[in-house]
């Protein structure tokens, strides 16, 4: 058997510990199935006392992971510190310099500095591995970047938060608002004490933004996603959706578009007997179409300690095996900088519930603002009559742009008939 692989691990978390428990316990199978056994070298971490689920006593201690990634006798830097700046860019970098190859678990540094970091990879000859920076354990990059590489990819989405899908799975089961079920998630430990990067899309958009460049072979581009979070999706909108035949998602979703690229993120509704509306729970899903395989779906835990380290570790074989891609797919230098097409060119159907005084002409007046934008009813729903009191009118369209959409709720806003915000959803079809 060969020597061994050196790794030095900066960051040892939940999924820093998880990954040192797997090297322990398969390091058997790793080996065989490496044709060499992998080494914990060296550690670093912010407190070395700290009670861990692991003896890290063998292994060499860096208060500094930066001086640690530049150490000649390591052969892979593993970075799980996090942040989209600072000590962990500073590492990754410190790393290539020193001609090692790092793996990582950090959507936000790749979603900000992918590019750059991809060009940093390959001018050094080196590998960046981020299996686990999206969908934890579902092996969705790998699929992209591997399995569907003689395809052209026309879209790609799914469930990249499992917080937000867990929130969302359990209003729908038990009709509590979103607090109520966000403090439970919170309890359960599916939600941070701060929730705002899960809640309002943010994870979800770092995520999409890496799906995106390797799906169409383009330049990362987080500015170009159009992010709206779960806050505002309330038990009455899930309860009509259920009525309609739909599910409410958050999906990312990103697809080739009028010669650029669309990305969005957003609470959207889905059909009740699509694939990806039934994954619940903490899950995640992917969903990639392909010109010659047609629709594939990957679901599994997208986070957690084993779900994310067996990610870390399935890159870290690639290592020990000389595996060497492209980080997105094709070369950095080749990949094409492609514009972003705004939401309000977005085409799709658009769920609406407004809340309105029950009286004589309404429904006209709401008619005609979306008549002027020529904008056609699928459906409308009001359950019951209130005459002069505040009623529910549900409707939903057919396909528009996002801009006449816009133009329309403004117009039905101003309606003195109309008692609050328009609560507008849009609807995907998948």
């Amino acid at each position: 058997m060969s020597a061994p692989l050196r790794i030095a691990v900066a960051g040892l978390g939940t999924v820093g510990s998880g990954t040192l428990q797997l090297l322990a316990e398969h390091s058997d199978l790793i080996a065989a199935r490496c044709g060499r056994p992998i080494e914990v070298y060296a550690v670093s971490a912010r407190d070395r006392k700290k009670n861990r689920s692991i003896d890290v006593s063998g292994m060499r201690w860096f208060g500094d992971p930066v001086a640690m990634a530049g150490e000649a006798d390591i052969d892979v830097v593993i970075e799980l510190i996090g942040g989209s700046d600072g000590i962990a860019k500073q590492v990754i970098e410190r790393a290539f310099a020193a001609g090692h190859s790092v793996i990582t678990a950090n959507k936000a540094l790749l979603a900000t500095h992918g590019v750059t970091l991809a060009r940093a990879a390959e001018a050094a000859g080196v590998t960046l591995g981020y299996e686990a920076a999206v969908a934890g354990g579902v092996p969705v990059i790998k699929s992209l970047r591997e399995g569907l590489a003689g395809n052209n990819v026309s879209r790609i989405y799914g469930i990249l938060n499992g917080t937000c899908n867990y929130i969302l799975s359990t209003m729908r089961d038990s009709g509590r608002e979103f607090a109520e079920v966000l403090d439970e998630a919170q309890t359960l430990g599916y939600a941070e004490a701060d929730p705002a990067f899960d809640v309002d899309g943010v994870d979800t958009a770092h995520k999409l933004a890496i799906l995106t460049a390797l799906a169409f072979g383009c330049e990362v581009n987080l500015a170009g996603v159009h992010v709206e979070g779960i806050r505002d999706v309330s038990a009455l909108d899930i309860t009509y959706a259920n009525e309609l035949g739909y599910r409410i998602k958050l999906l990312g979703v990103a697809s080739r578009s009028n010669g650029g690229v669309e990305q969005r993120v957003y609470p959207c509704m889905i059909l009740a007997d699509t694939p990806i509306a039934n994954v619940e729970g903490v899950f995640n899903a992917v969903v990639a179409e392909g010109d010659y395989v047609g629709t594939i779906l990957t679901e599994g835990r997208g986070a957690g300690a084993r779900p994310t380290a067996s990610a870390v570790v399935d890159d870290l074989i690639d290592c020990t095996r000389g595996a060497r891609l492209p980080t997105f797919a094709v070369p950095a230098k080749d990949l094409a900088s492609l514009p972003s097409v705004p939401i309000e060119d977005h085409v799709g159907c658009h769920y609406v519930r407004l809340t309105v005084v029950d009286r004589p002409g309404v429904i006209a007046d709401i008619a005609a603002a979306l008549r002027d934008e020529e904008i056609s009813l699928e459906a409308l729903l009001q359950r019951g009559r209130a005459p002069g009191e505040a009623v529910d009118v549900v409707i939903t369209t057919h396909e528009t742009s996002g801009l006449a959409m816009d133009n329309a709720l403004r117009c039905i806003e101003r309606l003195d008939s109309v008692l609050e915000p328009p609560r507008r959803i849009r609807i995907e079809a998948l």
